[in-house]
């Protein structure tokens, strides 16, 4: 995960890497696998290729046998299933792609591959109706000696399809379209059956959870917190050191797969600014280097490179849907009322890779279907800002004076982290003058980092925020960003924004198998997520980050996962 920046990430390659967050504007970056050469030379511009990679790649051969990676933390992990709702912080999802069972793992084009310890095979076996068939490694167990099969399948079927709100859900993507789970020729083979057709059905189950661990609501809402009770991955997990704020993963001494190089993963929990003194003083292998102050102190650190890759990774200003900005036209004036071209400019200094614009909430600019479909919702025009104001009934009070409505000053709070850079506050200070500009009094909120999902941006508690958004593809997994919410459950929706029209949208592009048609119907729903007002892109963020010298296989990555299995350190 990312080592200094408010993101969310989408890691949860399956679970819907879209929707599982990392943590207020991420100047820094997530790390996924990727390849180089190791040299701490960053180049003057990462071209966004698709595959674009760089994690010193090395044949197991090269690698030493044991060893320790030390990744920071940006908070506690307190909720360990994925699943559910309060599990989506993308440390988490990372960690729990290590500890349960990963059925697919991506390369760096974003191609699902089944894990061979885990999947025999996993392909379509009809098309009307979508059948899906799964053959289990009859090897595959969980840690309570139980075999991998069709009930686990059955149990995250049953418990994330959103028929029951008692299960506190994530996100139903992909679930709610399940006619069936079925046991097969025997326990190890999974019929899957779909009622509505559904592209990226690679993408679920994945981890897979044991039946075990979500037998009823209560389990599944509360018995993965501050314990993992059953696992089945290459790692277990050591120690959970609450007062030391550290997790230790070792290997899992019943691991059927090849064994893994490192013998030891230690997390440690960190306030962003101390990450980066925390590789200098070399107690962490990994510091995200995105931004110009960290970049600055970590290019010529000992023993450290530098490394680049362009993942599925983008910056944002999420808009909330209360008080004023329950208009519509309020939240389109403030998009028209930011100059993201200014704010771009003060992200990328001081950083020698470039930031490219974003015009798509879905895709990046790398990604095959990518189009700009901002029109003038993202188009700097302070006049027509005031012209959606005035007809939105706030009244122009004159220069340097907040407009009025009803006697009421139209007032708005931007909430970000303590932790936050200097460009991050930068970056607040300039959208504070740009709505000043016509006629919005902007207060900048600052604070605890480690509450800033969990007490504000997960409730919705904010006018203006910004975080990351990283892994999210294939494309479903964005769509529980801005699906409509359910009752409390916002999925990944925290500005609770949403239209039947975009529901709609989405939902056919998710389960349309022509991938043509799919971008087509994803292109629509984001023309309609701009004129919403709901999210206000600003660029594709390149992964710029430190990372120890010799440390191989790991890095700055594209839209391919972590083999942790190849991990290691280099002969």
């Amino acid at each position: 995960m990312d080592a200094s920046t408010t993101a969310r990430s989408a890691t949860a390659r399956g679970l819907g890497r879209a929707a599982v967050l990392a943590i207020a504007l991420a100047l820094t970056v997530t790390a996924c696998s990727s390849g180089s050469s190791g040299s701490g030379d960053v180049a003057k511009n990462v071209v966004p290729t698709q595959d674009a990679e760089d994690n010193n790649p090395q044949p197991l051969e090269n690698i030493k046998d044991g060893g320790e990676l030390r990744e920071p933390l940006q908070q506690w992990i307190t909720q360990w299933n994925p699943y559910q709702v309060d599990g989506r912080y993308g440390d988490a999802v990372e960690a729990m792609g290590y500890l349960e069972a990963k059925l697919f793992h991506s390369d760096a084009k974003g191609v699902f591959h089944p894990t061979p310890e885990y999947l025999v095979s996993a392909e379509v076996t009809s098309q009307s109706p979508q059948v899906v068939t799964y053959k289990v490694n009859p090897k595959a167990k969980w840690s309570d000696g139980k075999q991998i099969g069709y009930q686990d399948f059955k149990a995250v079927w049953e418990t994330s399809n959103g028929k029951n709100p008692a299960y506190n859900i994530a996100d139903s993507s992909g679930y709610e379209q399940i006619a069936s789970v079925e046991k097969g020729a025997d326990d190890q083979e999974v019929k899957v059956t779909f009622a509505k057709p559904y592209a990226d059905w690679q993408n679920l189950f994945n981890p897979l959870l044991p039946a075990s661990g979500l037998t009823d609501p209560n389990t599944f809402n509360t018995g993965w917190i501050e314990k993992v009770p059953v696992f089945g991955g290459p790692f277990k997990i050591g120690a959970l050191d609450k007062s030391a704020q550290t997790i230790t993963l070792v290997p899992n001494p019943d691991w059927w797969g090849p064994k893994p190089k490192l013998d030891k993963i230690t997390y440690r929990v960190l306030d962003a600014p101390a990450i980066t003194q925390a590789f200098l003083n070399n107690e962490v292998d990994y510091a995200g280097a995105g931004s110009a102050t960290a970049y600055g102190q970590l290019k010529d650190a000992k023993d450290g490179v530098i490394r680049t890759g362009t993942p599925w990774d983008e910056v944002h200003i999420s808009f909330g849907g209360n008080g004023p900005l329950a208009d519509q036209g309020v939240r389109q004036a403030l998009g028209k009322a930011i100059d993201r071209s200014s704010l771009i400019k003060i992200a990328n200094q001081g950083v020698p890779v470039t930031f490219k614009p974003l015009d798509n909430h879905l895709y990046m600019t790398n990604q095959s279907g990518y189009q700009n479909n901002s029109g003038d919702w993202a188009k700097f025009d302070p006049a027509a800002a005031k012209d959606l104001l005035t007809k939105a009934g706030w009244q122009d009070a004159g220069a340097g004076q907040p407009r009025t409505k009803d006697g009421q000053k139209l007032e708005l709070h931007y909430v970000m982290s303590d932790g936050s850079t200097q460009a991050q506050s930068d970056i607040a200070t300039a959208v504070q003058n740009m709505l000043g500009q016509i006629g919005v009094k902007l207060d900048v909120d600052k604070v605890a980092s480690k509450e800033y999902f969990t007490k504000y941006v997960n409730l919705g508690k904010f006018d203006l925020a910004s975080w990351r958004n990283t892994g999210s593809f294939p494309l479903s997994t964005g769509v529980a960003n801005f699906r409509a919410p359910e009752g409390d459950n916002v999925f990944g929706n925290y500005s609770k924004l949403s239209t039947p029209e975009i529901d709609s949208l989405l939902k056919q592009a998710a389960g349309t198998l022509d991938p043509k048609a799919a971008d087509k119907l994803y292109n629509q729903a984001d023309a309609k997520i701009w004129e919403l007002g709901h999210t206000l892109e600003l660029y594709q963020r390149p992964s710029i980050v430190a990372v120890r010298k010799g440390l191989a296989n790991f890095g700055a990555g594209s839209l391919a996962d972590t083999d942790i299995l190849k991990v290691g350190w280099q002969k």
